[in-house]
């Protein structure tokens, strides 16, 4: 039994996880697993139960259901073979909502320099790059290749050994990638301490607050809440602190499924309507390929020499990205999910021979 193998693990690490888990099957041995990435529980799984109900209250499992149909379902928020719906909406993922760029105006573009930085034995190199309002570029790669320092040094908080006097001076909003709080006192006090005008503000309070679950916990005290209430807040905090860049470090982190859609879609929806530019890692590659309008790809070895290429687009760098890891993704007709091939399906081969590691049409 597996709770959640592909927590604190980077696309390669969760790819290999799940192979290694499915080299336990036999005719006597049984896996079962607990995953909150879809495209790491596709590609593990044979057949999947869906879990609903009301957090803390009750739950109900599903029979099981051939993976691709019992993922839909989740998706769909309805069990066809009892005719139940368990949730109001579905979650579909058209691909990066601004894939019709010619629609979004652009006004405001930044340039970052050519930067290097070592850090004990290990060198990272960023080639120089540029980035706009309204836009959100997602940096791919392994644990260990300096995303997290890359994000440091846009922020001011890490000074680059290359390139320092070159960097744009922007007001950053930084949510790190881990959260440990010190407030005493409750959610509500937190948020107004910190974010009080945005807080205040209605808009803000239809497009993030509420999407983002915040009413139930508003009232608990900080220091009592789980990872997944304490990711919630702290992506709240990061989006309402005025700022011309989000920098937004692992933001799938403890979050479930449904949660983690709701974040991106959140996180899409302010930076497309306060026209501003965020970077995000993130190792769901499901939440990547819905949130990023470009990406930046790291190559190199992880904790020895790394570099961080300059942004491209979503289908180019994911094409890249994947040959790197050796795995190919088509898209779900129902709901456009990616879906990872399963090693060496007639699907994995077709498209590696055609170096189509990823399908952006359906």
């Amino acid at each position: 039994m597996f709770d959640e193998p592909s927590s604190y693990l980077d696309v390669k690490q969760r790819l290999n996880a799940a192979r290694m888990i499915r080299t336990l099957l036999d005719s006597n041995t049984y896996v079962i697993a607990v995953e909150h990435d879809l495209s790491v529980l596709d590609y593990l799984s044979d057949f999947i139960c869906c879990l609903y109900g009301v957090p803390s209250v009750y739950g109900v499992v599903t029979v099981p259901s051939p993976v691709r149909d019992g993922i839909n379902i989740f998706l769909d928020g309805f069990i066809p073979a009892e005719n139940m719906r368990f949730r109001d909406e579905s979650l579909t993922f058209k691909i990066a909502e601004t894939a019709d760029a010619d629609v979004i105006e652009r006004s405001k573009t930044f340039s970052y320099p050519a930067m290097s930085k070592k850090l004990g034995s290990f060198e990272l190199d960023i080639e120089p790059g540029e980035f706009s309002d309204s836009e959100i570029i997602v940096f791919l790669g392994e644990n260990g290749t300096g995303k997290t320092t890359f994000v440091k040094m846009l922020a001011g908080k890490l000074e680059p050994d290359v390139g320092k006097d070159k960097i744009p001076q922007l007001n950053v909003s930084l949510k790190p990638q881990t959260i440990a709080p010190k407030f005493q006192g409750t959610v509500r006090m937190l948020l107004l301490k910190q974010i009080k005008a945005a807080f205040m503000h209605p808009q803000f309070q239809t497009d993030v607050v509420k999407p983002m679950s915040l009413d139930n916990i508003i009232d608990q005290d900080v220091q009592t809440l789980s990872g997944g209430e304490l990711q919630r807040v702290a992506l709240v905090l990061a989006l309402g602190k005025p700022a011309d860049v989000y920098l937004i470090d692992e933001p799938s982190a403890y979050l479930d499924s449904e949660q983690r859609i709701i974040a991106s879609k959140v996180i899409k929806r302010f930076i497309l309507h306060s026209k501003k530019s965020a970077f995000i890692i993130e190792h769901d590659i499901i939440m990547a390929t819905y949130l990023a309008d470009r990406v930046i790809v790291y190559e190199g070895q992880p904790s020895v020499k790394a570099t961080a290429k300059r942004p491209q687009s979503l289908l180019t760098g994911m094409n890249a990205f994947l040959a790197t890891l050796e795995v190919t993704m088509r898209r779900d007709p129902t709901n456009f999910r990616p879906r990872v091939n399963k090693l060496n399906s007639i699907k994995d081969k077709e498209q590696k021979g055609s170096g189509d590691y990823f399908f952006l049409g359906d």
